[in-house]
């Protein structure tokens, strides 16, 4: 595919900086790939358990988000660093607590993590840094990789784990065209009700929508709900410069698929029902654990995935998806062509722009359906 062909012009008043005042307080676009290129309605999350089918399953991302910025100086020369964390490799070996001290008994043990750093000057290897106040979380630079991702040893000199300290002193990473910091509103509202296993640098954004109330809605219409785990990477956000997309070095992900959500949908193959994935992640996850053997189900499995989905791909598991609008330039922009096909999904985002939807990680979110093939 061209990437030329994934652009498309956002007025910047359209980029919505805060989420709505109630989780699912969003606008929705309704899609349906079985109707004309160009028919959408307008309506409401808070009224989606009347647009998914009865007996339908629905498969959110449970995936948590770390608060993975932190702030702190070098020690010895009191420059200032900012470290963005972006998986954890392991924990750090026995014996090798690092020159930056044992931490204190009863402590966990370091923890080895990649991650991004910025400051003044190049961050070398064997570099102390001391995030946040008193030191209460230590960075020992290990290696920098040509492409200047950094391997770091955390531990806590304050006797806290390592995750304990990072959840009390990291920021939210919220994405960069927000514009502004994090406060204490983005600890709740940049996760999702269903966020239960840490590792995402980035929120599964069409999960930030589903309010309790509302899945006990889509409960009581006889949906089925399951899970799988997708950690979304920074690499989420990286624009694609290639003209050629097949050419785009797509980011690796780890993803789950539990026993249960394995199940889940083979069941509803067997009562004809529809699988509606929430948000681009969860299709990542379905799709790339798609059984060759078995049209239609996926397998329990865990692993990484670059799985890019472009026009032309076949979706052998998903379909429905409910996703946010996505930045031009984008491999989830993408998916979304290659779901909704590229001129319906383009006179869709035509008609937001005009209704003044909301864009990006906080705005409003459209519905794509309908059995037709794009």
């Amino acid at each position: 595919m061209r990437c030329e062909l994934l652009d498309y012009e956002l007025p910047e008043a359209l980029i919505a900086s805060r989420p709505p005042e109630e989780r699912d307080g969003a606008r929705l676009l309704l899609v349906d790939r079985g109707r004309e290129a160009g028919e959408v309605e307008h309506a409401a999350i808070r009224d989606l358990d009347r647009y998914i089918e009865r007996g339908a399953l629905v498969v959110v991302n449970d995936t948590k988000v770390v608060p993975a910025r932190l702030f702190g100086k070098k020690r010895g020369t009191g420059g200032q660093v900012e470290l963005f964390l972006l998986h954890r490799l392991d924990e750090a070996p026995d014996g090798e607590e690092g020159t930056a001290g044992q931490p204190r008994d009863g402590a966990a043990r370091p923890e080895r993590w990649r991650a991004m750093g910025r400051a003044s000057k190049p961050i070398r290897p064997g570099a102390l840094l001391d995030l946040e106040r008193d030191g209460a979380l230590v960075a020992e630079v290990l290696e920098r990789a040509d492409d200047g991702v950094l391997t770091v040893r955390l531990s806590s000199p304050a006797g806290l784990s390592v995750a304990a300290a990072i959840d009390a002193y990291g920021h939210v990473p919220l994405p960069p065209y927000l514009g502004r910091g994090d406060d204490a509103s983005d600890r709740e509202r940049y996760q999702t009700i269903f966020a239960r296993v840490p590792g995402a640098v980035a929120a599964p954004t069409a999960g930030l929508h589903l309010s309790p109330g509302l899945v006990e809605r889509l409960r009581a219409n006889g949906v089925e709900i399951a899970s799988v785990t997708l950690h979304v990477g920074l690499g989420t956000f990286q624009p694609v410069t290639v003209d050629d997309l097949d050419q785009h070095p797509m980011h690796a992900e780890v993803y789950s698929i539990p026993e249960a959500t394995a199940g889940a949908v083979a069941a509803a193959r067997e009562r004809g029902a529809p699988v509606v994935a929430i948000g681009t992640t969860v299709v990542r996850a379905l799709e790339s654990a798609a059984d060759p053997a078995r049209e239609g189900l996926v397998r329990a499995q865990s692993g990484e995935t670059r799985l890019l989905i472009q026009p032309g791909y076949r979706f052998r598991v998903v379909d429905g998806l409910l996703t946010n609008f996505h930045l031009p330039r984008s491999t989830l922009l993408a998916l979304v062509f290659a779901f909704a096909g590229r001129e319906r999904a383009l006179l869709a985002y035509r008609a937001a722009i005009e209704a003044r939807y909301r864009f990006y990680s906080y705005g409003d979110a459209m519905l794509i359906r309908g059995a037709s093939a794009p």
